[in-house]
């Protein structure tokens, strides 16, 4: 074969997207990470939720015959830098079976909570696992060894499944001292000396109230969690106020809607503390909220105080990212398929990015036509994201023709979207003209969203970088990947794992 041909033939599309559109597939490390951190198990445009069932299963086993050590790297990345559970955990209870040396090093790492935990014990019984082994036993010895009263009321869940006390009789973990011993007999449903258990008395004490003034004495001398009291008890007003100072900022975040229809907010003492709370810059950081959260829970409030206050919050969540000092055209894909959370997401980060460069770019929007999404870096993102909306087919290459038309000169080119072109010329036949044409050192960062296994560029390209799925340090790749840092891919190689145990 000659080099021309070699070298020609390598970028020629080799697969289709799910609309029949030619395509690339990338790396086996690539797609992994790909359905790691975007596919959720549930049902998308193009595909249902069984399909990708499948397709991810296949996946997994694959990478665990052909690269465990990634596998067990990326399972840990997906975990805890992409927010993902039950991919991690799904990957997690198939690599048990073949490395349990490396499931051993990894485990407490993607087993955070005890719902991690139930969650990861259902999947190997769906596997037909059962208990799977002593290597998994000990493990699970481990994560019961930390169990608290807290954990105990807030996931035990007897009644939904695997449950904490099934995870005991599995394990059969040794307790340490009374306490210990107390817990577990009462998350296996024996009888139980609570008085051992303050937190967990109360608990139990709560459910028993006849009145909601008792119910009120429970929940704050046992600083009950909100899950265990709104799953309990039928919350009134004054119960949601017992449970303002309680919730975790997330969980604030989640009840905003349902503390409002309450009438909780009302009250002037209590929509300053809940301001107060989802504006903490410092808490934001800790409790490492995705920004579409702010936008699903925008769309739900009504008192302008709340949603000025959601406005800001999304601001902070940005504001310690590094700038982007080049120029760059950001594209948002908007065809009919990027439909609800991944438009919801995909805007929130597009203006996002925006804002970090300073006004230094240009934002168009594109399903089969393109148009300019008119910015303001004053105006708040969640008010410029809830005016985007869906519509038409999708070309992907339109954006990057109407550059080249333009004439316009950028330094990298930020698209996203699902990736399922239906129309028009590819991203990579129209990339390839802007390089010959205008700047042949143009990066190209493709912001993928779905769980789809094609892609739109081939792997041999160095100055393309795919990132998948969303968390806050997507705007820092991609700061630190237009600097010269590697690709998602090599920088989950480059993890340690730590010793093994």
């Amino acid at each position: 074969m000659s080099y021309a041909k070699k070298l020609f033939s390598a970028i020629r599309p080799t697969i289709k997207n799910r609309d029949g559109y030619p395509a690339y597939a990338r790396s086996a490390e690539e797609q992994y990470v790909q359905t790691l951190v975007t596919n959720t198990f549930g049902n998308t445009f193009y595909a249902d939720q069984q399909e990708l069932l499948s397709e991810a299963d296949g996946l997994h086993h694959e990478m665990v015959q052909s690269n465990p050590q990634f596998m067990a790297k990326a399972l840990v990345y997906a975990r805890n830098e992409g927010y993902m559970r039950l991919q991690p955990l799904y990957g997690l209870a198939i690599l048990s079976m073949v490395r349990p040396d490396l499931f051993a090093k990894i485990f407490l790492q993607v087993v955070r909570t005890p719902s991690d935990l139930t969650d990861f014990l259902t999947i190997l019984q769906g596997m037909g696992r059962g208990e799977g082994g002593r290597a998994v036993k000990r493990q699970v010895n481990r994560f019961l060894s930390g169990m608290s009263e807290y954990w105990a009321i807030k996931y035990n869940g007897r009644g939904r499944g695997y449950n904490l006390g099934d995870a005991i009789a599995t394990a059969h973990p040794k307790p340490t001292d009374l306490k210990q011993q107390a817990l577990f007999r009462y998350l296996r449903g024996h009888e139980a000396n609570l008085s051992l258990l303050p937190q967990v008395m109360a608990f139990e004490e709560m459910k028993k109230a006849p009145t909601e003034a008792e119910q009120l004495h429970w929940i704050e001398s046992g600083r009950l969690p909100h899950e265990v009291v709104t799953g309990a008890v039928k919350p009134t007003k004054a119960v949601w106020e017992a449970l303002i100072d309680q919730m975790p900022t997330f969980a604030l975040l989640r009840h905003l809607n349902a503390l409002e229809r309450s009438g909780v907010l009302e009250n002037r003492y209590h929509l300053e503390k809940v301001v107060s709370r989802i504006t903490d810059q410092r808490a934001l950081q800790k409790a490492k909220i995705l920004p579409f959260r702010f936008a699903k829970a925008f769309r739900q409030v009504q008192h302008p105080v709340l949603q000025d206050a959601l406005r800001d919050a999304v601001e902070y969540t940005f504001s310690n990212l590094p700038e982007l000092e080049d120029r760059t055209a950001i594209f948002l894909d908007i065809s009919g398929s990027m439909n609800g959370e991944y438009l919801q997401i995909g805007s929130v980060f597009a203006l996002a990015l925006y804002k970090k460069t300073r006004g230094n770019s240009l934002f168009w929007l594109f399903d089969t036509a393109v148009e300019d999404a008119k910015p303001s870096r004053r105006d708040s993102i969640l008010t410029q994201a809830d005016r985007i909306q869906a519509r038409g087919g999708t070309d992907t290459g339109a954006p990057v023709r109407k550059l080249l038309a333009e004439g316009r000169k950028v330094d990298q080119i930020v698209i996203i979207t699902d990736e399922q072109q239906n129309s028009g010329s590819p991203f990579y036949v129209a990339l390839q003209k802007y390089r010959d044409k205008v700047n042949p050192a143009v990066k190209a960062f493709i912001i993928d969203i779905a769980p789809y296994r094609s892609a739109m560029v081939p792997p041999q390209d160095p100055n393309t970088f795919y990132i998948y799925g969303w968390s806050d340090t997507v705007l820092s790749y991609i700061a630190q990947s237009a600097k010269g840092y590697e690709s998602m891919v090599q920088q989950i190689e480059d993890m340690d794992l730590g010793a093994e145990v």
